[in-house]
């Protein structure tokens, strides 16, 4: 059996490597070496500057399954509310895109999963919001405590869900976020938490694999995860 092709979104951010210094599309490796330990053949995929209904279905009917990465926070306006100054600038084209082609992978019944910010723009794709700033919520930083690196806090996860099946009921998870879902999307469902109440995962209601989790499984107790997406990626 061939490898599945798995897309994976990707930033576009100011890079610096060698003598060159300039706009780049990047993703942490540890997204794609997760996907490859997984049996499956990653592929990088950069937001186009347009056309993203035909780029969305071009690009699904070329792959088995699609990553959605984590990055920036996803433009307020997009669920309807106002920018706060603890929300980060917006990246209008990686946010159009990425809402495109989650709606059309969604649509299509193209296996989903969504990291951090990939879960956040899933949520909203369909029709949930966000919490802008996680702090004057929780009154910690327990989800982000220190910048630049990966934290860890625990998650419990629903009994009989995906997640459960795949996580166990209670799981130690890689974390670095300031944003959460707040409402979730009539077309998803919670189905794991921390321990302050955040929902840290959700799942499609009508059982199709469109998964979301807020934690990191890309850096941490991520492989049996990635190995069930994949798989699933194979039918």
């Amino acid at each position: 059996m061939a490898r599945a092709l798995i897309a994976v979104t990707a930033y576009r951010e100011p890079a610096v490597w060698g003598v060159w210094s300039e706009p780049a599309d990047l993703l942490p490796a540890s997204y794609a070496q997760s996907v490859e330990n997984a049996g499956a053949v990653p592929i990088i995929l950069p937001s186009p500057r347009g056309g993203y209904g035909e780029a969305a279905a071009r690009v699904l009917d070329a792959v088995d399954g699609v990553l959605v990465a984590g990055g920036a926070d996803v433009d307020p306006g997009r669920y309807g509310a106002v920018r706060i100054a603890s929300t980060g600038g917006a990246r209008p084209e990686r946010d159009a895109w990425e809402l495109c082609l989650i709606r059309t992978a969604v649509a299509r019944g193209t296996p989903l999963l969504g990291v951090c910010r990939g879960m956040q723009v899933m949520n909203v794709a369909l029709g949930g919001s966000l919490i802008q700033h996680l702090p004057d919520v929780v009154g910690h930083d327990g989800h982000c405590p220190v910048v630049g690196e990966h934290g860890r806090h625990r998650v419990r996860t629903e009994p009989g869900s995906r997640l459960e099946t795949i996580m166990g009921v209670i799981a130690d998870v890689a974390t670095y976020h300031h944003q959460a879902v707040d409402r979730v999307a009539p077309a998803l469902r919670a189905t794991a938490w921390a321990d302050d109440g955040i929902v840290e995962g959700v799942e499609a209601i009508d059982g199709s694999w469109t998964v979301g989790v807020q934690w990191h499984p890309e850096v941490h107790a991520g492989d049996e995860l990635f190995t069930r997406f994949v798989r699933e990626c194979e039918i």
